[in-house]
């Protein structure tokens, strides 16, 4: 596995644009593509819809709405503790690889208030409170264990549950397309009807499952292994701290490791050395990238620690603050947003040329039509830059 070739900024976006179908919009059945991308982050419902609609050619939204009600993908607390769209069957694979994160991450905002409380028994209480398979919110599941443990107050113990302690699906009509509904949560193995595949513990055989590779039977991190692999198609190349900034799990050295005869490395012009799967597409740098609109929070952008094959430095927290943003020659060069009467306005975070502007100006009126049903409100972009 040499590591002599060098690939530039525009070598690493050209990559990430075709793995994430943002070259040419795929023709993928919309389930293929969920899997292919390893989920989309979904805290704002609507966003999955726009982000397919991105990357796949002749999208319908009906489609993604139906496998959300027929339980082929589900919704559910996993990457980086956010809120993901998945396949049913990634769900099942990597949730118990994330729980011991999620009790992290939820930790850290709730350390003080949670002190005390013996998460293990926390968790058997909850699974208990759930078993009669009602939905429930997060507020009513806080309350019924309440009186058993008063002092962390009903949110502290609600994200402890929902979004680590007991694996969770968000249930329909939430997440539908152009559907208003809050969040019911049910146990995520009574959803689907399978149970999650174990945590993973360092040291231990992880189960075998039939179809699973040799490799994986000799008690390393097969599931590890399998989300090295899929962020590479997804995402590579990419480094190390990519992949843990994608899935922020802390515990993959191993999984890399175990994998890494399989892979081929490249450096960045800052020395970084970046794995990728041999046969993945790494386009000529100089191929064309067309306007593309993103949703809020992409993965596109947030799947990375280096940020900067898509967006400059300067624009880093836009994607953390939830904005839309406009990919123009592959690069974050706009924010987005819809008006009350349906009409989608670009505000452009650098001047356009009057090639670009014409681009943008067709994609957007694409997405107002789309987003309107075919009764397009129009696209404006704005004179000013932000």
């Amino acid at each position: 596995m040499g590591t002599s070739t060098v690939l530039g900024t525009r070598a690493l976006n050209r990559a990430t644009l075709a793995r994430q179908l943002l070259l040419d919009r795929a023709d993928l059945p919309v389930l293929d593509a969920v899997a292919h991308l390893g989920g989309l982050q979904a805290q704002e419902p609507q966003e999955p819809f726009v982000g397919l609609w991105s990357r796949l050619s002749a999208f319908d939204p009906v489609a993604l709405s139906d496998l959300l009600a027929g339980r082929k993908v589900v919704r559910t607390h996993l990457m980086r503790r956010t809120v993901h769209l998945v396949t049913a069957d990634d769900a099942l694979a990597w949730r118990g690889r994330h729980t011991a994160m999620l009790r992290q991450r939820v930790l850290g905002t709730y350390r003080r208030e949670l002190a005390g409380v013996d998460l293990d028994e926390l968790a058997a209480a909850g699974r208990a409170v759930m078993a009669d398979g009602e939905p429930r919110t997060m507020t009513e599941l806080a309350r019924a264990l309440a009186e058993r443990w008063p002092e962390p107050g009903p949110r502290a113990l609600g994200e402890m549950l929902i979004a680590a302690l007991v694996p969770m699906a968000q249930l329909p009509p939430r997440g539908l397309w152009r559907t208003r509904a809050g969040v019911r949560n049910v146990t995520l193995s009574s959803w689907l009807g399978r149970e999650i595949d174990p945590p993973y513990r360092e040291g231990s055989d992880p189960p075998y499952r039939e179809g699973s590779d040799a490799s994986d039977r000799n008690g390393s991190d097969p599931v590890g292994q399998a989300l090295v692999r899929r962020y590479l198609a997804a995402f590579g190349p990419a480094a190390s701290a990519d992949l843990r900034a994608w899935c922020g799990l802390a515990g993959l050295p191993a999984a890399v490791t175990a994998v890494r005869g399989e892979l081929v490395a490249f450096r960045d012009e800052r020395g970084r050395e970046l794995l990728d799967l041999p046969d993945a597409p790494r386009p000529d740098p100089d191929t064309r990238a067309p306007v593309r609109f993103l949703p809020a929070f992409d993965n596109v952008i947030l799947g990375y620690h280096d940020r900067g094959r898509i967006i400059d430095d300067a624009h880093r927290g836009l994607s953390v603050a939830g904005e839309r943003v406009v990919l123009v020659d592959g690069r974050v060069a706009a924010t987005w947003t819809v008006g009350k009467d349906g009409s989608v306005t670009v505000t452009p975070l650098r001047g356009f040329s009057r090639t670009d502007r014409a681009a943008v100006a067709d994609e957007g009126e694409a997405l107002a039509v789309f987003l309107s049903d075919g009764d397009s409100h129009g696209i404006r972009i704005a004179e000013a830059v932000r």
